[in-house]
């Protein structure tokens, strides 16, 4: 990954942030060095995870790679999980609010309720079909970066949820 270059993230106010990305259907070289470039971008950040249109691309993508770092000193190790043209098929009735931030969003993290267990579906870089349930961190990670792909940030989640949202500084 030394070659590698490091992605510009799209900030509040990008248009990009605002679109809903468009499926993927060739699964190639070029897909794989978006990818690769993505986790380097994110890594860099300290992210746990980034979509594709928070380095202006459409594809439908992203990233979770949750490890503890100075943004999330509790999350959980997991192996980066590239994701592509992701599906919620379904969610836990239980819900729980955590704090979250965005690299899309710098300076601002916001108690926002996620469902605590969701089944999903999604392709794997060689296009094959997956499907788990996620639960906790990894949970909400998945939920956060699929809203990115239907042009919702945390901005948007918090006008979507009920008046209970406080914002808290970095």
């Amino acid at each position: 990954m030394q070659s590698t270059q490091h992605l510009t993230i799209a900030t509040t106010g990008d248009d990009i942030l605002t679109l809903t990305a468009e499926p993927v259907t060739v699964f190639d070289d070029k897909l794989r060095a978006l990818a690769d470039s993505m986790l380097s971008t994110m890594l860099n950040a300290n992210g746990v995870g980034i979509a594709a249109t928070q380095v202006f691309s459409r594809a439908s993508m992203f990233i979770m790679a949750s490890n503890p770092n100075e943004r999330y000193p509790d999350a959980p190790s997991m192996a980066p999980t590239v994701v592509i043209n992701p599906q919620i098929l379904s969610v836990s009735s239980t819900t729980e609010a955590g704090i979250e931030g965005c690299l899309s969003i710098p300076g601002q993290r916001l108690s926002i309720l996620r469902h605590q267990q969701i089944k999903v579906q999604y392709q794997s870089l060689n296009g094959e079909l997956q499907q788990h349930t996620l639960t906790g961190f990894v949970a909400r990670i998945f939920q956060h970066e699929y809203d990115h792909l239907q042009g919702i940030t945390l901005l948007e989640r918090v006008k979507l949820m009920a008046p209970q949202i406080e914002a808290m500084p970095c």
